[in-house]
């Protein structure tokens, strides 16, 4: 089967844009003039341009035209497999430590997304609490993640969980020290979608660009899962790295 006009036009430029013949910040030909050069209907060039878009290779600039994204050095996010804690609690990520709240949290309840809804063991449809941030660098101000925590209505309901400030050490202090769920245990999952709207314009997304997700869920010692956590990132602005050790079945053999 042949392939398509706009998808040959497509893989020309995303080659000529990877190999640096259109640098970053580099404006593609004007849709008219390529569509003239190669003998197609403009709606053929429109169509590879927006398949470049949705790659999150290029973006439309007003009064410029489309121009090549660039490719920022990716911020390493290192899961070390432990948790840390400072004077205002817990906390995950090394580099995230010094990341401020860039605006008031929301607090409400209702349904969690389908699959933090299996995790909690909740009933479809059935409310959860939900905590919403949005943080940022306390320098620029620049959105680095979205973070929203889901208790089950049978752990939070009735306690400062629900409460706008949950007071010192966050909604772990609590748990742990007001509401006898602790010491609490931690697993994560790793993973990456495209964000919803709103997502792309809380983390100031361009098209194309998907999310990276942590879904970090703490449970008691008693075995119930008290809260899910779900971080949303830039996937282009972040990696996540961990420092890989040898388990005893793949020691050197000079050992």
């Amino acid at each position: 089967m042949d392939t398509p006009a706009y998808r040959q036009i497509a893989d020309e430029l995303r080659t000529a844009i990877t190999s640096g013949q259109y640098p970053p910040d580099s404006t593609l030909p004007k849709m008219a003039d390529l569509a003239a050069q190669r003998g197609v209907a403009k709606e053929t060039v429109r169509d590879a341009y927006r398949v470049l878009e949705d790659e999150g290779l290029v973006e439309v600039v007003r009064r410029r035209g489309t121009v090549v994204r660039a490719v920022p050095t990716r911020q390493r996010i290192s899961r070390t497999r432990e948790v840390y804690r400072d004077g205002l609690g817990y906390y995950f990520d090394l580099a995230a430590q010094s990341w401020i709240a860039l605006r008031e949290s929301t607090v409400t309840w209702g349904p969690a997304p389908r699959d933090i809804t299996a995790i909690l063991g909740l009933a479809p449809g059935e409310d959860a609490l939900i905590r919403d941030r949005l943080i940022g660098t306390p320098d620029t101000r620049h959105p680095t993640q979205l973070a929203t925590s889901y208790l089950p209505a049978s752990v939070a309901r009735g306690t400062r969980l629900a409460e706008m400030d949950t007071g010192p050490g966050g909604i772990y202090d609590r748990l742990e020290l007001d509401l006898g769920h602790g010491p609490l245990s931690w697993y994560e999952t790793i993973g990456s979608r495209m964000p919803t709207a709103e997502e792309a314009r809380d983390l100031q997304l361009g098209k194309g660009i998907p999310v990276l997700r942590i879904v970090r869920t703490a449970t008691s010692p008693a075995g119930v899962i008290v809260e899910v956590n779900d971080t949303r990132m830039s996937a282009l602005d972040f990696e996540v790295g961990h420092q890989i050790s040898r388990h005893t079945s793949a020691e050197h053999p000079a050992d």
